[in-house]
């Protein structure tokens, strides 16, 4: 290389952008599909614990796991295979729109 050619790119070496200082982001994007697969993850755990749980509450309302050996008692083992609804999504939209447990009917010895 010459003089003039070394004295060019010294000139031009300057104009170059500083690569140092920046940063690559494609690692916070793996990040943030991670934490986006987790979340999905724990909505879909969180959906089957609710279905388990209503379909329980819903077997131990209606009195379908009674033990038929000791009156007033609960079959344990009923409680873990019973399908007190036809469907898991029923179970999952009743959790989900019933927030709060629903009152007994009154009454009229309870009207006071």
């Amino acid at each position: 290389m010459s003089d003039a050619e070394g004295k060019i790119l010294k000139i031009y070496d300057k104009s170059k952008p500083e690569d140092e200082d920046l940063y690559d982001t494609r690692y916070y994007l793996h990040w943030a599909w991670a934490l986006v697969a987790v979340l999905v993850g724990l909505v879909f755990w969180l959906c089957i614990a609710l279905v388990n749980a209503e379909n329980q509450r819903y077997a131990l309302m209606t009195n379908k796991c009674a033990d038929p050996l000791f009156k007033g008692e609960i079959d344990r083992r009923c409680l873990l295979t019973v399908d007190s609804r036809p469907h898991f999504w029923e179970h999952l939209w009743y959790g989900m729109s019933h927030l709060k447990p629903e009152r007994p009917a009154e009454t009229p010895a309870r009207r006071r």
